[in-house]
């Protein structure tokens, strides 16, 4: 038997047992002192500093301190990703009651509220649409009627982006973007993925999903019921000033359909320009030969009654959104329930009888089942949540009050360059808090301002409604960002190089239509309310 040569244990402190502990030692230093634990603490530390060094006025200024403070925290870790976006997206229901800005039941309230109900029922009918592959029919047919032939992949962009555009004219952003997402990604599950993906391939799906999100906001603006935003304008309108004209359907359109082509030819030109070079067919039609894709349809056959019903409901979804608020003279069927229904409640209910309706595969069997369901994400729940919630701690706190006082210098410049800065204002804003708070909060400010130097409300209420919507910059910006940004195809340095040049294009865009088109269509020989 072979005799053991060492000892099982040391006898005595040996030296490779120091140099071990040694590098031990400094590769624990080493993960303690790393980047992402620097910007982990980067929130708290601007916290702290804010709430010791910045001083308020107000009637609540220890109120709008914390809450200045805790904005900080919230997006520093947003910003820098070092703590997991839905994570971050939580941190509100702990921030606000410890910082006194909240108390835990209404805080815990923002995160559940119409706008989430109607998040969470377009999900589920989007999770019905991917289940039974009506987004793969949907992604083939738009793929044959525009990829061309041979492959065109800028024709393929255009005609993702207009199908887009046009869904999201008369369904919310949200909706529009979850409802076009599968399509799109439908259509890129054609193209080979991972290590060995090529640039041309990885450009083309970064186009395809940015193409995706910005048309959904850009088709928003068109229409009154395209986007909350243009909704809350028209409601304060009417508040403020009740003995003036409405803003019809048609009124709006006619202003805000010319320039959302404008954005959505300049959005398609960007993302071309960007991510699909010349020669970038010759790559993509190996995977995307339209003869091939023929093929592949034809083997989908006809659609079964499963597919038919789920597009029924769908259908009946984006009729009931339409019609439950037309305009003053037609008020829709959402006036029979005292307008105390809302889109989310719609959503909700068509999403419920996907549960209900037989798919007639398997007795006993619905469209949907709640295992189905487990895809949902939850991520973009929570971020909305938090966003909301934010929105009304800046409120709530006093310190909206105290970030509008820095808009009053807009009294003492020319109007030429009040568009344009009014549409910069609210346009950095809406990056950081919802559309909705953006333009709330923006509004009541901008008609005293439009009083104090004699213009037309509308000239400023428009710009800055308009700017809360080019949320081009950041995930954060709204819901449809977070959509294309949970696919795994965009970075934030996507959204920055394609997001930049379209907002300073549609600033641009905005301070020309404003002072023209804007004045034929919404103030032209009318006298200024006030």
């Amino acid at each position: 038997m072979d005799e053991h040569t060492s000892p099982l244990l040391p006898l005595h402190g040996g030296g490779e047992d120091s140099i071990h502990r040694s590098i031990s030692f400094h590769t624990q230093i080493k993960s303690i002192f790393t980047l992402k634990n620097f910007c982990v603490l980067l929130g708290p530390l601007l916290c702290t500093i804010i709430c010791l060094s910045v001083k308020l006025e107000g009637p609540s200024p220890t109120t709008s301190r914390n809450m200045l403070g805790v904005l900080a925290w919230v997006f520093a870790w947003w910003l820098t990703e070092a703590v997991p976006m839905p994570i971050t997206s939580m941190s509100p229901l702990f921030l606000f009651p410890i910082f006194g800005i909240a108390a835990a039941d209404d805080v815990a309230h923002s995160y559940m509220d119409d706008v989430i109900s109607l998040v969470l029922g377009s999900f589920i009918l989007a999770l019905a649409v991917e289940h039974y592959n009506i987004h793969r029919r949907l992604a083939f047919n738009i793929t044959l009627l525009f990829c061309g032939d041979p492959l065109n992949p800028q024709l393929l962009l255009l005609g993702i982006c207009a199908t887009t555009a046009f869904v999201s004219m008369w369904l919310h952003n949200v909706a529009a973007a979850v409802m076009m997402m599968p399509v799109a990604t439908g259509i890129l599950q054609r193209l080979p993925s991972g290590s060995g993906e090529s640039t041309v391939i990885t450009k083309f799906c970064k186009a395809v999903v940015l193409g995706v999100i910005y048309s959904a906001a850009i088709g928003g603006m068109s229409t009154l019921t395209g986007t909350g935003v243009n909704l809350i304008l028209v409601g304060m309108w009417k508040s403020y000033f009740p003995e003036a004209d409405p803003i019809s359907f048609n009124t709006w359109f006619y202003f805000g359909f010319p320039m959302a082509v404008l954005l959505f030819f300049a959005l398609w030109a960007i993302l071309c320009v960007i991510y699909c070079p010349r020669g970038s067919g010759d790559v993509l039609s190996a995977y995307l030969d339209k003869a091939h894709l023929k093929r592949e349809l034809d083997l989908l056959g006809p659609m079964v009654f499963a597919e038919k019903m789920v597009l029924a409901v769908f259908s009946m979804l984006i009729v009931l959104w339409m019609t439950r608020s037309i305009t003053d003279d037609i008020p829709g069927w959402g006036a029979l329930f005292n307008d105390r229904v809302g889109d989310g409640t719609v959503s909700v209910m068509m999403a419920t009888l996907l549960f209900v309706i037989p798919n007639k595969k398997q007795l006993g069997e619905k469209l949907m089942d709640w295992n189905k369901c487990k895809k949902l994400p939850w991520n973009i729940v929570l971020l909305l949540g938090a966003g909301f919630a934010i929105a009304d701690g800046v409120r709530t706190s006093g310190l909206a009050d105290e970030l509008s006082k820095t808009l009053q210098f807009l009294a003492h410049v020319p109007y030429l360059a009040v568009a344009p800065t009014i549409c910069l204002i609210s346009g950095g804003i809406t990056e950081f808090t919802s559309n909705n708070a953006t333009t709330t909060l923006l509004i009541p400010l901008l008609i005293q301002i439009a009083q104090t130097i004699n213009v037309h409300p509308l000239l400023l209420m428009i710009p800055g409604s308009i700017g809360a919507q080019f949320a081009f910059l950041l995930p954060t910006g709204t819901a449809s960002n977070i959509v294309g940004f949970t696919t795994g195809h965009i970075d934030i340095i996507d959204m920055l190089k394609t997001g930049l040049p379209l907002k300073i294009i549609g600033i641009v865009v905005l301070s020309v239509l404003m002072p023209t088109l804007g004045v034929l269509v919404f103030v032209k020989n009318k006298e200024i309310p006030f």
